[in-house]
C-alpha cells in the first residue's frame, strides 16, 4: 500500500476454479518455502505458474510483498506480456517476468519457473568451471543442467531466444554472475530440482573453502553411472514410482503449516 502498510486481499478461492486456485496454493507454497529456507532477496526474484487452459496466462508475486508474506489470494494474474488480467491492488515487475515468459513460452511441459539470487548459488555461478561433481547431491542435478552466460539485468527481451536455447530440454541452469533457475512439471518437480541445485551450491562453497587443490572430484565411472540412474527416473521424475508432488510435497505443505502458516488464504 501506499503508506507501507500492506494488508492480506480477500479470499479468492469462491471466484476462481479449483484448478486455479490448487495452483496458486501451491505457488503461495514456493514462496513461503524459499523465505523458510533464507533463499529470498527481499522482492527481487519470481516465481511463476502457468495456469491451465488457452488463455496463456500465468501467477507471479505481487510486487512490494516480501516471500513469506504471500498468499494464494494476493498472487497477480497475468498475461505473456506481463500485462495484469484480474482485478487486484497490487501491481507487478513485469521486467521481472522476461525469463519467465521466455521459458513459458517455449516449453509447454513446464508448468512452474523458479529464479533464486542465493549466496551459494551466485558464488558457483562465478566460478569459471560451474557446479563441479564434487558430492552426490551435484551428480544428482549436473545431468539436467544448463549454463546461460550474463549479459546484464534481464530486461532485454531479445534475450529471452539466448536463454531459452540454452536451457533446451533440461530442468534446471545456472544464470553465470547472476544465480540458479528451476522448472518443473508441478510444485513438488520444481521445488525438488531447485533444493538439489542449491544444496550442491552450497556444500561446493563449503567444500572449496579450503582451496581447490584439496577438493576430490568424484570417479568419472561414478559420475556417468550417477547419470545413469538419474535418466532412470523417467519424465514424471518418480522416486520408488512416486513422484515429487505425492513424495515430497505434501511433507512441504506441513512443515509451512507448522512454521509459516497462511500461505493458503
Amino acid at each position: 500500500m501506499a503508506d507501507g502498510s500492506w494488508a492480506p486481499v480477500p479470499s479468492l478461492r469462491a471466484k476462481v476454479s479449483e484448478a486455479e486456485w490448487q495452483m496458486r496454493v501451491d505457488l503461495a507454497a514456493l514462496y513461503r518455502l524459499v523465505a523458510l529456507h533464507g533463499w529470498d532477496d527481499m522482492v527481487y526474484t519470481h516465481i511463476s505458474a502457468r495456469l491451465p487452459g488457452p488463455d496463456h496466462h500465468f501467477l507471479i508475486n505481487p510486487y512490494g510483498l516480501f516471500f513469506e508474506e504471500m498468499t494464494a489470494s494476493s498472487l497477480v494474474k497475468i498475461d505473456m506480456d506481463g500485462n495484469i488480467v484480474q482485478d487486484t491492488p497490487y501491481k507487478v515487475n513485469a521486467a521481472g517476468f522476461t525469463i519467465h515468459s521466455a521459458i513459458h513460452g517455449a516449453r509447454e511441459d513446464v508448468k512452474f519457473v523458479m529464479h533464486l539470487h542465493t549466496d551459494a548459488g551466485i558464488a558457483v555461478s562465478a566460478q569459471k568451471d560451474g557446479l563441479l561433481p564434487l558430492s552426490q547431491t551435484a551428480l544428482a542435478v549436473i545431468p539436467e543442467l544448463s549454463y546461460h552466460d550474463y549479459e546484464g539485468i534481464a530486461l532485454d527481451w531479445d534475450e529471452r531466444e539466448r536463454l531459452v536455447a540454452d536451457l533446451g530440454d533440461n530442468s534446471a541452469m545456472i544464470l553465470r554472475n547472476h544465480g540458479t533457475l528451476a522448472v518443473g512439471l508441478d510444485a513438488g518437480d520444481v521445488w525438488r530440482t531447485m533444493f538439489i541445485l542449491e544444496r550442491a551450491c552450497k556444500i561446493q562453497v563449503l567444500a572449496l573453502a579450503g582451496g581447490r587443490d584439496g577438493a576430490l572430484i568424484a570417479p568419472q565411472t561414478a559420475q556417468d553411472t550417477v547419470a545413469r540412474q538419474m535418466a532412470a527416473r523417467g519424465p514424471l521424475r518418480q522416486e520408488g514410482g512416486q513422484s515429487a508432488y505425492d513424495l515430497i510435497w505434501p511433507g512441504c505443505l506441513r512443515r509451512l503449516e507448522r512454521q509459516l502458516p497462511g500461505f493458503n488464504a
